[in-house]
């Protein structure tokens, strides 16, 4: 068996034994599958942990008490090394489905079924996760619940889809060229952005991009559907309400078979500007951890999901979501 494929198996053990584990068995269920010094990151408010105990009643516990039956339905699942140090690591994408049963962060419960974006990477050596990463669109739950904290956003509000051609869970083995193809491509259309300063045009969009892309971004910014309409509802926005904008590198960059994809910590620095997520403007200097995630399709890039730490964002320039929330919601009472 191949490393990518041993790396994909402890992570599919880890999860079948996390989503089996009962709230006093967490901690021993994420043992079991981790090394000694274990350590994660999580978007605001987990943030960076440093021990299974903490992982587990800070993390999964209240998830799992929370959300009745949560279960984890994956559109994308890969493994590749890493290309800044060769370390292997795998990447899972998609939902986490559950009954809101149960207060979470502070947010009301609806009794209904909510769906949590979500995208988790994991470092693998000598068959143990030696690290960690965890995005929770947790701006998605809260407008599920009916709250929005941002103002209008700029693409459409939806549960990002799997891919369309309906094979990112890539439980055997990959073509190595393809792999390879894949994580040149992400790669040079990161350079592209980075060197044309954060906002590429449409000749240089085009170099790597199909003109009908689906961009799925994170709730506060939304969805959008061709270069143009992406150019529009978010690039466009995006630049035009920020400043001084800093691409600050990633932790992972890797790649399996056509789908490819990073994460930072922080990927980008900057300033709030003229005005971002219908904040007001600021000088306030701040950050952004980000996720992305592509298919490809043939020589071009297709679809991109999207994960932005927006609860970090703004705590760095004085707005505490989760706190402001908590206010509303105890005034209405």
């Amino acid at each position: 068996m191949s490393a990518r494929q041993q790396a994909k198996q402890v992570v599919l053990d880890y999860f079948a034994a996390l989503e089996g584990a009962d709230p006093g068995d967490t901690v021993a269920a994420i043992e079991a599958h981790t090394t000694t010094g274990y350590s994660f990151r999580g978007v605001h408010p987990f943030n960076e942990l440093s021990s299974t105990e903490r992982v587990a009643s800070t993390v999964w516990n209240p998830l799992t008490q929370s959300f009745t039956s949560l279960q984890r339905r994956q559109d994308i699942f890969m493994a590749g090394p890493n290309l800044i140090d060769g370390d292997m690591w795998v990447t899972s994408m998609g939902t986490l489905l559950g009954l809101f049963d149960q207060p979470w962060l502070g947010i009301q419960p609806t009794g209904k079924i909510v769906l949590i974006p979500y995208c988790e990477f994991h470092r693998v050596a000598d068959n143990r996760i030696t690290q960690t990463a965890l995005w929770l669109d947790i701006v998605s739950v809260m407008k599920q619940s009916g709250y929005n904290p941002f103002g209008m956003q700029t693409g459409a509000e939806i549960i990002n889809p799997a891919p369309k051609t309906a094979d990112g869970v890539l439980l055997s083995a990959q073509d190595e060229q393809a792999s390879q193809q894949t994580l040149d491509l992400i790669m040079a259309m990161c350079n592209d952005l980075v060197g044309d300063g954060m906002e590429s045009g449409d000749d240089v969009l085009q170099k790597t991009w199909h003109d009908d892309m689906l961009w799925f971004g994170p709730s506060g910014i939304g969805a959008t559907y061709t270069i143009e309409r992406y150019q529009k509802q978010h690039q466009g926005p995006f630049n035009a309400g920020l400043r001084d904008i800093e691409f600050n590198g990633h932790i992972l960059e890797h790649a399996e078979g056509n789908y490819g994809g990073w994460f930072g910590w922080p990927n980008l620095r900057m300033k709030q500007g003229d005005g971002f997520l219908g904040m007001p403007a600021s000088d306030t200097p701040t950050e952004m951890r980000v996720v992305d995630i592509y298919r490809r399709d043939g020589d071009k890039l297709a679809e991109n999901w999207i994960f932005i730490d927006f609860l970090h964002y703004l705590k760095l320039l004085g707005v505490d979501v989760l706190g402001r929330y908590a206010e509303i919601n105890s005034a209405a009472r």
